[in-house]
């Protein structure tokens, strides 16, 4: 089997299931401890969440608190509703549908374009009541990656919040500047079911899942000392190998870009995260094409919103038609991908297209 599907989910690093392993029974069976608990079990699982959590924050910008949370949608969600509830959001054509859904059932929203490379720039009005402005810093389909720091200078112009969904930028490249930041570990070789929204010193938010307020008052419910070890361990390793990540990936891209020389690229191939091949071919069946393909494990589009049937409204946003969309293909690759495993699919891929005469 070759997976090549980085963008939807990431193998989970040994490291990060060495470190879940201590707080799921432990050595010594003592591991299991409710970490809201005052005695010292409950102790030792809230000093591993406290030491995991500072392994998470030197990843993001100074000046700000790790709220952790049961993955990215939860924080996404907590930021947009949890910051208010009078005046618009606006939030980028391409934004993923926890941005997109959430938006627009907590009030008035806007939508702001893309261009066909995939960028979403400040050159282009805004409703003067904008409260929330949401970019993401890589997207999750096309892997483009947008000019953050130029909508976190616009939001502050129109004193409004910027929330950044960094799901596929955190532990890859340098996480941008925002007043709310999303995240989650299953992205970048850390465990499902854990996610973080880093919440800028100053940005008041109120809490959207009430309870025991465990997390500052903001998320309530007991956490998780394993999956939280996991996110820690997976952010610390990302830190520590970024720049050889990137080179790694950058090799995979090279190679990919010439095997695949005969389709047709997605969107810009330079402000793009290099681990994402978004392509396509004119008259391909992608369902035929996965069926015959079945030891690549590839996307059709994004993997949230796959069996709908409807054409990308990312794809559909950078222009494509409905047909072009239909016939796109998505590869993620990463730390964990060989030379030889880009080889094998591009030739899988390459013979399952040319028997459709594509």
């Amino acid at each position: 089997m070759i997976y090549l599907d980085y963008q939807a989910t990431t193998p989970l690093a040994p490291e990060a299931r060495d470190a879940m392993l201590r707080w799921l029974d432990g050595p010594d069976g003592t591991g299991f401890g409710n970490p809201h608990s005052s005695h010292k079990l409950g102790r030792q699982a809230a000093a591993a969440i406290e030491a995991a959590r500072d392994k998470v924050a030197a990843l993001f910008p100074a000046g700000g608190q790790v709220i952790f949370t049961g993955g990215a949608t939860e924080a996404l969600n907590l930021a947009i509703r949890g910051s208010g509830s009078g005046g618009s959001v606006s939030y980028s054509a391409i934004e993923h549908s926890a941005v997109v859904d959430t938006a627009q059932a907590a009030g008035k929203s806007h939508v702001l374009n893309v261009s066909r490379e995939g960028q979403c720039n400040t050159k282009q009005d805004l409703p003067d009541d904008t409260r929330l402005i949401a970019v993401m810093q890589v997207n999750n389909e096309i892997g483009t990656i947008q000019p953050t720091i130029d909508w976190h200078r616009k939001a502050k112009e129109m004193n409004a919040l910027f929330l950044v969904d960094a799901v596929q930028a955190y532990g890859k490249i340098e996480v941008t500047q925002a007043d709310m930041i999303a995240v989650s570990a299953h992205k970048f070789h850390g465990p499902k079911g854990i996610g973080a929204l880093w919440v800028r010193d100053g940005v008041d938010l109120t809490e959207q899942q009430t309870g025991g307020g465990q997390e500052a008052g903001l998320r309530s419910g007991t956490l998780s000392p394993a999956l939280i070890a996991g996110f820690g361990a997976a952010a610390a390793l990302a830190q520590e190998r970024m720049a050889e990540d990137a080179e790694h990936v950058e090799q995979l891209w090279i190679r990919a870009r010439e095997l695949f020389e005969g389709w047709e690229l997605n969107a810009s191939d330079t402000a793009r995260w290099h681990g994402n091949l978004n392509i396509r071919r004119e008259g391909l069946d992608v369902g035929r094409l996965m069926s015959e393909c079945r030891n690549v494990m590839f996307s059709a589009g994004s993997a949230c919103a796959s069996g709908s049937g409807r054409p990308s409204h990312v794809l559909k946003a950078i222009g494509l038609s409905d047909k072009q969309a239909k016939s796109s293909i998505r590869l993620g690759f990463g730390r964990y991908t060989s030379l030889e495993d880009i080889e094998h699919a591009a030739e899988t891929i390459n013979a399952a297209a040319k028997e459709q005469g594509v």
